[in-house]
């Protein structure tokens, strides 16, 4: 299928050939009919891109923050390639749309194959042919709406939104600060809720469309007409109510909301403008700020949008899925009129050329829809001239097939994350020895940039295809922690090496799930992602400390810091607890430093269970400690580690220096500018291990030993007293 995309570090827009997104549970795979282009956000998107490196810098002052908390990190290496494996990336443009149902995932009811819905979503209501949406974003088109009509569900659901938090009455008056897209919506809104409406914008074809729309009024914001319109409706007094829909970096709309406001008044920004609030203004009316999330309750809430959890009706009247259903009903009952707004509708052949347009300024417009092949309405809608632009050049999607060699290993990676493209695959892309044969994903476009930056033969979304592919040698699982067992489980069975990265699995069932496929098929060729004990820095610390005659001490703290709010590492529902997904390394560093796999774990938290203590206990009589913050300075190292035995200590400080104490004293260089955490060494391992058909580099008893104990600690938590581990060498 054909997909819409920008690389935003080339500013390069393209329509590429990539895979079919799979049609996963909980949701539809749904053929698209138009797609709108939101001539707000989008095209502010797509001039971001355009900038320079500090250009993008300065518009994304928060994107510069996290980089640079990631260099205090991970250090300078590492964090380039993240940045710039994210930045040298297509992404994917869209996110409103309407189409037919052409695929029922298992859960959903409530739709069948050939409905027409209307869907929403950054990364579910695409510019592709094929696009899958969960149960909460998208809504039955009422019968007889326009699918056209019906694109315009996502952008109406974000009006809706701000006009609830403007929370109208009958009668009053309402300032809309920006007649675009949205606003023009807005208008319309407020007048079939009862609203008197004047509305501001440079543009005299929109404040001339906003009247025919329904405003009493509109005119420049510098002009007097303004003012003078607001006096009159509201005897003096101020609107009511005003809506910032209005981009830009001008502070012109704020100034202009605190001079027309009454006293008390309320203003909703639903846009993204400059908000330096004039304090004297907003102080000496009272006035009422409020922002409106985008299309309502719901978003950014990835149980409600992924897992497709409703909220209950008594509780949160108008979800995200509510909205749009409401705004559908409101166009098929003619409350609401799009029509007048569509200025062009081109065909989606033609989607590089008409954002180019539009950018450039040859296409002045409101709304701009793509029209799919195929689609319902065809022979109905209205067209207006495009000016013509240079044909810009489209990708394929498809990256050259490389030569094979005879004694290549053939890798095929389920999953192409941001670990899997800035850890393991730059290390693996210009390995002798190592063919990159099929990357497996479930959304299209992160397996088409796969295949196009690492060089993979294929992309597809279909793992079965992969699994029964006899010339495929190991297949790394590299997918959120709750799919890791089964996917790892039915590798197994097909006879595959695995890598895995952390963890093996999430609970003991999933876990004994995996070791029933090893001894069913006869197959243990397994490595689970603990890189640590590959860390050249720690290996050479090791041989530096030698060998210990009595049991040791081990301390290791990990500074884990806080995690950013709607990182998936905090959905425990379905992905576990975040030191189950993420404490096998440091347990299984320290198995390592030891020499044999723990027998008990006794843990205990802080309140809130914040912050952890695991206490492992080992055969000889060694202990570690583990030491897992969340509650730390995030200037400080992220791990650090002390071993003592035999009148010895061992010290590394965040893998960028080591140390030993003893009757000689032996300190590294400092590596100030990298952090190997033994990446390369262990997929060196494993490429050596797949080859030559020896051992895979950890024994699989330890790798299950790891894995009970890092299960057990949540165990241990619940019963607050130490947990035996059956298994040990």
């Amino acid at each position: 299928m054909r997909q819409v995309v920008q690389n935003y570090k080339s500013g390069e827009l393209a329509v590429l050939d990539v895979p079919v997104p799979g049609c996963k549970a909980g949701g539809v795979l749904v053929r698209s009919a138009y797609s709108l282009i939101s001539t707000g956000t989008e095209l502010m998107k797509v001039s971001e891109a355009g900038m320079s490196m500090l250009g993008k810098a300065r518009s994304r002052p928060d994107q510069v923050a996290k980089v640079m908390q990631s260099v205090a990190t991970n250090g300078v290496p590492a964090t380039y390639r993240k940045v710039m494996g994210k930045l040298d990336s297509y992404t994917p443009l869209g996110y409103s749309l309407c189409g037919v149902v052409e695929q029922v995932g298992p859960g959903i009811d409530d739709v069948k194959v050939g409905d027409l819905v209307a869907c929403a979503g950054n990364e579910h209501a695409l510019h592709a042919e094929l696009n899958w949406v969960p149960k909460n974003l998208y809504a039955r088109v009422p019968d007889g709406l326009a699918p056209r009509h019906a694109a315009f569900g996502t952008v109406g659901s974000i009006a809706m939104q701000g006009v609830r938090r403007g929370e109208p009455q009958l009668g009053e008056v309402a300032l809309v600060i920006g007649l675009g897209l949205i606003g023009q919506l807005v208008v319309q809104l407020l007048t079939a809720s009862g609203v008197r409406v004047i509305g501001v914008d440079p543009d005299p074809v929109r404040c001339e469309l906003a009247e025919r729309l329904g405003a009493a009024a509109c005119g420049d914001p510098a002009s007097a007409a303004v003012e003078a319109s607001v006096a009159e409706l509201t005897g003096g007094l101020g609107v009511d109510q005003v809506y910032l829909a209005a981009g830009g970096g001008s502070n012109q709309p704020v100034e202009l909301a605190a001079q027309l406001s009454r006293d008390r008044g309320r203003v909703v920004d639903i846009g993204k403008c400059r908000l330096d609030l004039p304090w004297n203004a907003y102080y000496e009316k009272e006035l009422d700020v409020r922002f409106s999330r985008s299309y309502g309750p719901g978003r950014y809430d990835p149980e409600y949008e992924l897992e497709g959890r409703d909220y209950p009706i008594g509780y949160v009247r108008w979800t995200e899925r509510r909205n749009l259903a409401c705004f559908l009903d409101l166009l098929s009952r003619g409350s609401v009129d799009v029509e007048p707004l569509v200025s062009h509708i081109a065909d989606f052949d033609d989607a590089v050329e008409t954002y180019q347009s539009l950018k450039d300024g040859d296409l002045k417009a409101v709304a701009v829809l793509f029209r799919y092949p195929g689609h319902p309405d065809q022979a109905v809608e209205a067209e207006a001239p495009v000016v013509a632009v240079p044909a810009v050049k489209r990708g394929s999607g498809k990256a050259p097939t490389p030569a094979r060699s005879a004694k290549a290993v053939r890798l095929a990676f389920v999953g192409a994350g941001n670990y899997a493209t800035s850890m393991l695959l730059p290390h693996l892309a210009q390995r002798d020895g190592v063919e990159l044969s099929t990357v497996v994903t479930t959304t299209a476009l992160s397996a088409a940039n796969a295949q196009r930056k690492f060089g993979f033969a294929e992309a597809t979304t279909d793992l079965d295809a992969v699994l029964g592919d006899k010339s495929i040698d190991a297949v790394f699982v590299v997918t959120r922690h709750s799919s890791h067992a089964e996917l790892t489980r039915r590798a197994l069975l097909a006879g595959k090496a695995v890598f895995v990265e952390k963890p093996l699995a999430l609970t003991e069932d999933e876990l004994a799930g995996v070791l029933a496929a090893v001894e069913e098929s006869g197959n243990d060729r397994l490595q689970v992602g603990f890189n640590r004990r590959f860390a050249p820095l720690l290996n050479e610390a090791r041989k530096r400390f030698g060998a210990r005659t009595g049991p040791a001490s081990l301390r290791y703290l990990v500074n884990a810091g806080r995690l950013q709010h709607g990182s998936w590492y905090l959905q425990q529902g379905t992905e576990g607890s975040r030191f189950a997904g993420e404490g096998g390394h440091f347990i299984d560093t320290a198995s390592w430093l030891l020499e044999a796999d723990p027998v008990s774990v006794y843990a205990v938290a802080t309140s809130g269970n914040e912050d952890l203590q695991v206490v492992l206990r080992y055969p000889d009589g060694s202990t570690a400690t583990i030491s897992y913050v969340t509650t730390g300075a995030p200037g400080f190292p992220k791990e650090t580690l002390d071993l003592v035995a035999d009148g010895k200590v061992l010290r590394l400080d965040d893998f960028v220096r080591a140390s030993v104490y003893g009757r000689k004293r032996w300190v590294s260089s400092r590596l100030p500018k990298a952090r190997d955490k033994g990446q390369s060494a262990e997929l060196a391992a494993f490429i050596k291990a797949v080859r030559t058909g020896g051992p895979m580099p950890v024994p699989l008893e330890s790798l299950v030993a790891t894995t009970s104990a890092t299960l057990a600690v949540q165990a241990g938590l619940v019963g607050g007293a130490p947990v035996t581990l059956a298994r040990a060498r």
